[in-house]
């Protein structure tokens, strides 16, 4: 078997460089001249093993200013207790969670009146084209843009829950908001996806070359009734998703 090609050898000396931490995050790269040198390769063979840590997502390039090694810190979120009315929350549960992970919450938001997407109004289980609300938040963690968040609702909601279709934030968050109004969630219904992220996503979440998204859908439930579908789009770099499920009192006990 032949042995990879050289750009590849020097992609993974540099990736287990980074790993190991003799780069660490924010660090620049050694300059392509010193990188031939290292490697005995040709400005070309380094240039395509750069690329290929760029299309990775593990460094950056900026014209002028060489490669430097991604800088972030990753975001935890606990989806099972995500809008979970029994824990205590300081506003919404994205504001919460933030807040409480010691980082800072910022978001902006977009109400409109939409017709149902095919996907949507199958989840939500009504006619596609029909009224829903949209609501858009664009997620920020410590002025880095997180994730937008697209909740659609069906247009009967509204006459229970006129609020849903003011702009701006309901700052209790709107499971509690629709709790309050008779209208309990009881139940949700998660699926989990990635992907490349289409162009529009890449600008609003400033994603780099070879960072994909994770997609969240999450239709939540009444006792009779699907309530709302919403689809969360994050930066796949900088979070991390964990559920807790069944009994996890050993996980607390001292080893």
């Amino acid at each position: 078997m032949s042995e990879q090609p050289k750009y590849r050898q020097l992609a993974d000396a540099l990736r287990r460089d980074i790993d190991n931490g003799a780069y660490p995050p924010g660090a620049r790269l050694p300059s392509e001249s010193e990188l031939s040198a290292r490697f005995d390769a040709s400005r070309n063979t380094v240039r395509n093993g750069l690329k290929l840590l760029v299309s990775e997502g593990l460094v950056t390039s900026s014209q002028g200013l060489g490669y430097e090694v991604r800088s972030h810190e990753v975001f935890e979120l606990n989806a099972s207790r995500f809008e979970n009315l029994t824990f205590p929350q300081n506003g919404d549960s994205y504001t919460t969670d933030v807040t409480n992970a010691g980082r800072r919450p910022h978001q902006s938001f977009r109400v409109e009146m939409k017709p149902a997407p095919e996907g949507v109004a199958e989840r939500l289980k009504i006619e596609a084209g029909s009224k829903t609300v949209l609501r858009f938040c664009h997620r920020y963690v410590d002025d880095v843009p997180w994730s937008t968040q697209a909740t659609y609702y069906p247009g009967w909601l509204t006459e229970q829950a006129p609020r849903l279709t003011e702009p701006g934030d309901i700052a209790e968050g709107t499971t509690r908001y629709l709790t309050d109004h008779g209208i309990e969630q009881v139940g949700y219904f998660d699926e989990i996806a990635t992907r490349m992220p289409t162009p529009d996503e890449a600008r609003l979440l400033e994603i780099g070359a070879g960072v994909p998204v994770l997609l969240w859908t999450r239709t939540g439930y009444s006792k009779d009734k699907r309530i709302r579908c919403t689809i969360t789009t994050f930066r796949g770099d900088l979070n991390r998703m964990n559920y807790e499920i069944g009994d996890l009192s050993a996980r607390n006990e001292d080893l």
